[in-house]
């Protein structure tokens, strides 16, 4: 008898937590930031919709970036702040490439001077009742790489 009350209330609360609204995040904008003497900067900007009316700390957030198949940047970014409370926040997410990883590229590059990449990101928040939650994002396109001109901005 127990037995079957203990798996309606497991269903019962499995059902809630999978019904219940969660926050949302899109990945909108992946840009040209800079250029160093260590490699290329990128920021990619991730959107977050909060539908509570509390704020929500972020754990983590890590990213890969590949191009032509291979991993060319990979980092994560430790507690890097909250989500308001019911509203949108945009987090810039830096991205770092190697000008020696450029390099091996050099047929993709001399096409048409972009990298055609795929940009994956795990949002790891931290949800009450549920625990840490990860939002995979991924999005596809092409970057311009710097020009000489860039080089000189800086």
């Amino acid at each position: 008898m127990s037995r079957g009350v203990v798996d309606k209330a497991k269903n019962y609360v499995t059902d809630k937590v999978t019904n219940m609204r969660k926050p949302e995040a899109s990945l909108s904008k992946f840009r040209l930031k800079g250029v160093s003497r260590e490699g290329v900067d990128y920021l990619a900007d991730v959107s977050i919709d909060n539908p509570y009316s509390h704020s929500i700390p972020i754990c983590e957030i890590s990213y890969v970036l590949k191009s032509d198949g291979r991993v060319i940047a990979t980092g994560t970014i430790p507690d890097p702040g909250s989500i308001k409370g019911n509203d949108k926040t945009v987090l810039n997410v830096p991205v770092k490439v190697p000008h020696s990883v450029l390099v091996s590229l050099v047929k993709d590059i001399a096409r048409d001077w972009d990298i055609d990449y795929l940009l994956e990101v795990g949002l790891i928040i931290d949800l009450p009742l549920i625990g840490n939650f990860t939002i995979p994002l991924s999005t596809q396109g092409e970057v311009k790489l710097p020009t000489l001109t860039d080089f000189f901005k800086n």
